[in-house]
């Protein structure tokens, strides 16, 4: 089980460096930034965690990286980045979460028994703990939403309100689990979130 931790512990790692590059440009700019190195430690978080996720038989945590991964995608692709990834690594990064949904699909008896009938996870955790990974993973989908139609990578004041509430009850979630890694993960982000919202109002919601 320890090296399961590791591996968690290091998807945290990759998630609390971005928030803490994102927060250092964005003071610095005194104004929010969605800097390239965000959207980089976001992929490589969200994959470990993901692997992480399977690796622990937490639904909630599987669901919260496929809404956001392609997202993270996404935005490398607005900051003309994606096409400088070597193309052998860009084909696993494709390909990692169509792989995962196949195995699912393949052997949906075996996944609704050991994930959704998981004997550590009562059905009323695991809707809290998938509605808090949903709240916190749909903010990317508003973001890229708002990003495409500007034409460009931003962190609208919008995506750092869904940060807060989603974070919260993801910790609330990892309090009753037992689960170090959400707990310290989420309460890293929790002052950059709030600073990152009053920059967001400070400059009209402007952000790049």
């Amino acid at each position: 089980m320890g090296w399961i931790y590791v591996i968690g512990f290091t998807a945290q790692a990759f998630f609390s460096a971005r928030i803490l590059i994102q927060w250092i440009l964005s003071e610095r700019a005194h104004r929010v930034v969605s800097p390239a190195a965000y959207w980089i430690c976001s992929l490589v978080g969200s994959w470990l965690l993901f692997l992480y996720g399977w690796l622990r038989a937490d639904f909630a945590i599987i669901l919260g990286q496929l809404i956001s991964y392609y997202v993270y995608l996404g935005n490398l692709h607005l900051k003309h980045l994606y096409r400088k990834i070597p193309r052998p690594v860009r084909i696993i990064l494709i390909a990692t979460p169509v792989v995962a949904l196949c195995a699912i699909l393949g052997e949906t008896g075996h996944f609704v028994e050991t994930f959704l009938h998981n004997d550590s996870v009562p059905v009323w955790l695991l809707i809290l703990g998938s509605a808090g990974q949903a709240v916190f993973s749909l903010r990317f989908v508003y973001q890229w939403i708002y990003s495409s139609r500007h034409g460009e990578s931003v962190l609208p004041a919008g995506f750092w309100i869904m940060s807060l509430s989603g974070s919260a009850l993801i910790v609330l979630y990892g309090v009753i689990r037992h689960d170090p890694v959400l707990i310290l993960g989420q309460s890293v982000g929790f002052g950059a979130y709030a600073r990152n919202l009053i920059l967001s109002f400070r400059n009209g919601h402007e952000t790049k």
